[in-house]
């Protein structure tokens, strides 16, 4: 069964959580966002944290604003998305997702490497074919057989 996908993004500067996630509705959604380092890119070097803090249902409206309509540069990225009317909490593990209210983890570490998993079959599809025409590296669709990680988590 397909979980998710991963793939590598361009170590550089750009939009590339809104590019990765434009299949997906952020706004009907509110987004924990932790274990995060990115960076807002002022005069082409890095400025403010995008995310200075942990974050439990920053409105997906708010969200689709910083992710599309800013130039940054991210390092470490953790976020999971929930329907407006359920409670928004960290989860560990894929058992954990699997049993809870959230419908989207994005994950990236050190720069590159993007993680997704996504319970709708039908966006997760969007996202891979998404990552496709973006021109993103490796992309590949995680399954039950292939799936190494353990933790939910950047860190």
């Amino acid at each position: 069964m397909k979980r998710g996908i991963c793939f590598e993004i361009p170590n550089e500067y750009g939009s590339f959580l809104g590019e990765m996630l434009e299949p997906f509705d952020v706004t009907a959604f509110n987004w924990y966002i932790g274990d995060e380092e990115s960076y807002f890119v002022d005069d082409n070097t890095l400025g403010e944290s995008l995310f200075p803090e942990e974050i439990n249902g920053m409105d997906g409206l708010l969200f689709k604003g910083i992710v599309e309509n800013n130039k940054y540069y991210v390092i470490f990225a953790n976020l999971k998305a929930y329907p407006k009317d359920k409670n928004v909490i960290d989860i560990g593990t894929y058992e954990d997702f699997l049993i809870s209210d959230c419908q989207l983890v994005l994950l990236v570490v050190d720069c590159a490497y993007v993680t997704i998993y996504c319970k709708n079959k039908d966006i997760l599809e969007c996202l891979y074919q998404n990552a496709i025409r973006n021109g993103y590296d490796d992309v590949q669709f995680i399954t039950d057989e292939n799936d190494g990680r353990t933790r939910l988590s950047v860190w």
